[in-house]
């Protein structure tokens, strides 16, 4: 019997898995820890008298941010002594992701976690208040307070400039080709006067600490990548969309991979960002 139920509690619960992942990955930010909320909400699921569930994926939904809002208390305090630019970890996809973007969950980062969860739960899913007020534990008025915060806070990580998919990973192949060949002309080209390089390498791999901002420092940088890149190499291995933006998974030299996904705004990058730290990459392996 013991059996029976397993399989009947999996059989209800897995084809909510992915739209469970997507709320949990975008609350966290990490890839191997959505995955663990999202076992955890399993676990939970099966030991839950489910005859008395009358809307599974609400009821799931409603446990998996519920972890994720405990899940964010510890994790603030391991960004406070984290090593160099915090990124999230790089989800590649050959389509664009257009509800939340890079930029955006760097913009998530700054919210308090309720705010988060409001905004997440209702811009992002389309919930309507009175489920996020039950998700979250707070009054309806509560949560739209909190949603409005949050919308304030994150409205200028929306994307304003879409690029269509096969525009986008022209331009991240070319990118690439530019920066690894040493084609500064062309390099310099495609990069906008106020362009940012974040590097995440989370003190595990080489990174710069610091972002490095405008034209001039960026450039400078890719001319001594470009040398490094000349002796050691550095091979594609896939172009598509990292966190919805164009951009491209390489292998580099020290035998790791890293991801770089580009900010693009009126045909120029803006603002260039780099997994590097392996903990955030095994997924993509």
């Amino acid at each position: 019997m013991a059996e029976v139920a397993n399989e009947d509690a999996a059989a209800g619960f897995d084809p909510l898995r992915p739209k469970l992942m997507r709320v949990a990955y975008r609350m966290l930010g990490s890839v191997a820890d959505a995955e663990d909320i999202v076992q955890e909400a399993f676990i939970r699921w099966m030991r839950t008298d489910r005859g008395e569930v009358r809307e599974p994926e609400a009821f799931l939904r409603r446990t998996v941010t519920r972890l994720c809002l405990d899940q964010l208390k510890s994790a603030r305090r391991k960004r406070e002594i984290y090593i160099g630019p915090w990124l999230p970890d790089p989800v590649v996809e050959d389509e664009e992701e257009e509800d939340v973007t890079l930029p955006l969950m760097l913009a998530l980062e700054r919210l308090s976690p309720l705010e988060r969860a409001a905004f997440l739960l209702h811009d992002v899913f389309g919930m309507g208040f009175e489920e996020v007020a039950a998700t979250v534990q707070r009054d309806p008025a509560a949560c739209r307070q909190l949603a409005s915060r949050a919308r304030s806070h994150v409205r200028e990580a929306r994307p304003r400039f879409q690029v269509d998919t096969q525009r986008g990973i022209e331009l991240a192949k070319a990118f690439f080709t530019a920066s690894r060949s040493g084609d500064m002309k062309t390099l310099g080209t495609m990069l906008a006067a106020d362009v940012s390089v974040h590097a995440d390498g989370g003190g595990k791999r080489p990174a710069a600490t610091e972002p490095i901002v405008g034209f001039h420092a960026v450039m400078k940088v890719h001319e001594k990548l470009a040398a490094l890149f000349r002796t050691n190499g550095s091979k594609l291995i896939r172009a598509g969309f990292v966190n919805g933006l164009p951009g491209f998974v390489t292998l580099e030299a020290d035998g790791e991979i890293q991801t770089t996904a580009l900010e693009i705004e009126d045909g120029k990058v803006t603002a260039i960002y780099v997994v590097r730290n392996p903990d955030k990459l095994r997924h993509l392996h």
